[in-house]
């Protein structure tokens, strides 16, 4: 059996585009950033208010706002 010309390349093209996918990336901000944002987000807000505890320790919020893409 003989194979159809061009068969097979396209499944390899085909791998090739999923590796180059855009991948977006979100800044981590502290609660002082979400304290005056101009747009809040429920996730910012959420994590606000549990910075507002006493003895609270956080290392920040991952941003929507500031997604960008690689």
């Amino acid at each position: 059996m003989s194979k159809a010309k061009g068969k097979g390349t396209k499944a390899a093209k085909k791998n090739q585009h999923a590796n180059e996918r855009k991948q977006a990336v979100l800044r981590v901000v502290l609660s002082s950033t979400c304290e005056v944002c101009k747009t809040p987000c429920a996730r910012g807000m959420r994590y606000l208010e549990s910075m507002q505890q006493p003895g609270a320790v956080g290392k920040g919020v991952p941003c929507i706002l500031t997604r960008t893409y690689v």
